[in-house]
């Protein structure tokens, strides 16, 4: 995911500030790469309602993905992933956004 414009730029700092939401995408920078709900919660000590709110957030601007998958026991499971997202930003890239804008 590349920001291109600045409102994207606030987007997506909006998202990420939540020590909730940051503690979410380091735990699925992890060895296991995908988690699904109940183990996210349990890891993280929230209650799923709360992750899921915030994994819906973290979904909507594209760092996260979910996909619902069967697992034992024709058991439906929704798993997230990381998905790949870098925010490099500075000075210059905020003038140069600024002056896009005008």
């Amino acid at each position: 995911m590349e920001t291109k414009t600045l409102d994207e730029v606030i987007a997506l700092c909006e998202t990420l500030s939540n020590r909730h939401r940051l503690r979410i995408i380091a735990a699925l920078s992890g060895k296991e790469k995908k988690k699904y709900i109940s183990e996210l919660a349990r890891e993280l000590e929230i209650s799923r309602p709360l992750l899921y709110l915030h994994l819906q957030k973290l979904e909507r601007r594209g760092i996260v993905k979910g996909k619902t998958e069967l697992g034992k026991g024709s058991r439906a499971r929704r798993y997230y992933e990381l998905c790949d997202f870098e925010l490099c930003l500075n000075g210059k890239k905020i003038k140069e956004m600024l002056e896009n804008e005008e």
